[in-house]
């Protein structure tokens, strides 16, 4: 099972870095079939062959996936999207 492991300092407020994790799951979910759901301050996602979390910290974003077999060979296109996608809204 490949794996990806993500970290971005931010400068938002909680609510600004939520609702930048929220559009970010709203166009990984268009894109990618994702559903997520909260559990506190982290954003639990998953669809078959993906699983993972974006973590809302008071100075930085964490995210986590497990990527399945099929998708582990498509881990560095899936990676490149989720950092486009944080550091598009994080500027």
């Amino acid at each position: 099972m490949a794996s990806i492991d993500i970290r971005r300092k931010h400068g938002k407020t909680p609510a600004e870095a939520r609702a930048l994790v929220e559009k970010t799951a709203h166009s990984m979910s268009t894109k990618f079939g994702i559903t997520s759901h909260w559990e506190g301050d982290t954003l639990h996602f998953h669809r078959s062959g993906v699983k993972g979390y974006i973590e809302v910290t008071k100075s930085e974003l964490i995210v986590h996936a497990e990527l399945g077999f099929l998708l582990g060979a498509m881990k560095p296109m899936i990676e490149r999207e989720i950092e486009g996608q944080i550091d598009k809204r994080l500027t």
